[in-house]
């Protein structure tokens, strides 16, 4: 591996949830908790940011299987299997609690990430969410937009996202990419860890980032299917509409699956280093908004190149005061667990939420649904943290 390959792999391998520049394996010190805490797990549980849309959410979870393509990066686990969460409008009152996610995920999640500590598994999986499992539907069709977390983050990290999109009147397909985060839990009870996390594939990055393309378009083929959709309520998702955003190498993923897929009509990249760059040819005038941190004034030159290729409607903001997690779930819980955000990060978990929610929203609004957004327009008394690239 070429040291410049070196540096770009660590950069994606870099962990979001312990935060000053930690890389894999590396130990830090566990918050203290207190009595009160450590003898009831659940007296530190986050609690998400209420969605800000006139409708209630509901959440519905799919197992599927491409029994076309075999997993890519443990072959002997046969076809690629992927967990998937759906948010939908609902009607109100109907459904229970949707948890956050399994004990066993969450366990996985703080081994990986904070290694040693002492935070109990249930006050992460036991956060407080909006949505509500297996809630009745809305009537009506809305467009879809797909999720795709962070490398190493199970799809978790973008719940707050999720609920709010769907409370504005979107269906939000949250994809787990299996083998590629701290650990998904499946129908059986089994609870899958990284396999690449440690070591890379041949490729590196940009690799994992057209592997999960592939991930994508087979969720959009089985949501959108006119035989059998694998999801009961696929009546709601209109097929005309539909949109991407993840976050970092999940951001990345937006664009190559919107290289390689024309339904995706939309795209948002949440700070993720572009390792499959933007295709020389652009993305057929498709719109495309970039979300990035502030990196104390430097550029990270896949975006540079990027954005001279991207040749439809096009944003890159910079949130002042934010950091490569604020974008996500992270700065929520990390702040109820007592975990400290990273030196230079001035933005609070609520105002990284609540950006987070207003620009990727009117994205979507805008070329989904072709609401004018002014907001996108330029920088606003209103958000003064947020910058417009020019």
């Amino acid at each position: 591996m070429t040291r410049i390959r070196r540096a770009a792999v660590a950069a994606v391998f870099t962990l979001v949830l312990p935060l000053p520049a930690v890389t894999a394996g590396t130990a830090l010190a566990a918050p203290a908790l207190s009595a009160a805490a450590a003898s009831d797990p659940y007296a530190l549980r986050p609690e998400l940011p209420r969605p800000t849309g006139p409708h209630a959410v509901g959440r519905e979870i799919l197992h599927l299987v491409d029994t076309h393509r075999q997993d890519p990066w443990v072959p002997s686990a046969g076809p690629r299997q992927l967990m998937v969460s759906m948010y939908y409008p609902a009607r109100p009152g109907t459904g229970g609690p949707a948890p956050y996610m399994t004990v066993e995920a969450a366990q996985d999640m703080l081994q990986l990430k904070l290694p040693g500590t002492t935070i109990p598994a249930e006050a992460v999986s036991g956060t407080r969410t909006w949505a509500r499992s297996d809630a009745r539907p809305e009537h009506g069709r809305f467009p879809l937009v797909m999720l795709s977390p962070g490398f190493t983050m199970p799809r978790t990290e973008l719940t707050s996202l999720a609920e709010d999109l769907a409370s504005h009147g979107y269906v939000v397909a949250l994809v787990d990419h299996t083998y590629e985060n701290s650990g998904t839990t499946f129908p059986d009870g089994q609870t899958l860890t990284c396999a690449i996390c440690d070591t890379p594939p041949d490729g590196g990055p940009g690799v994992i980032a057209q592997s999960r393309a592939n991930d994508v378009s087979f969720v959009i083929d089985e949501l959108t299917s006119r035989h059998r959709p694998a999801w009961q309520y696929a009546r709601m998702i209109d097929s005309r509409r539909i949109g991407m955003a993840g976050h970092s190498l999940g951001g990345d993923a937006a664009v190559t699956t919107m290289a390689a897929d024309k339904r995706v009509r939309a795209g948002v990249n949440l700070d993720g280093t572009m390792f499959a760059p933007v295709p020389a040819a652009g993305l057929g005038g498709r719109p495309f908004l970039l979300v990035s941190h502030d990196q104390g004034g430097a550029e990270d030159p896949t975006w540079t190149s990027g954005w001279a290729n991207l040749d439809g409607w096009k944003r890159w903001l910079i949130v002042a005061g934010s950091n490569h997690a604020s974008f996500t779930d992270v700065p929520v819980l990390s702040e109820a667990l007592g975990i400290p955000e990273p030196p230079g990060t001035t933005l609070s978990a609520q105002r990284s939420v609540q950006l987070t929610r207003t620009y990727v929203r009117a994205f979507f609004d805008l070329h989904l649904r072709g609401i004018p957004e002014p907001v996108l327009d330029g920088p606003s008394a209103a958000n003064p943290e947020v910058s417009f690239h020019p």
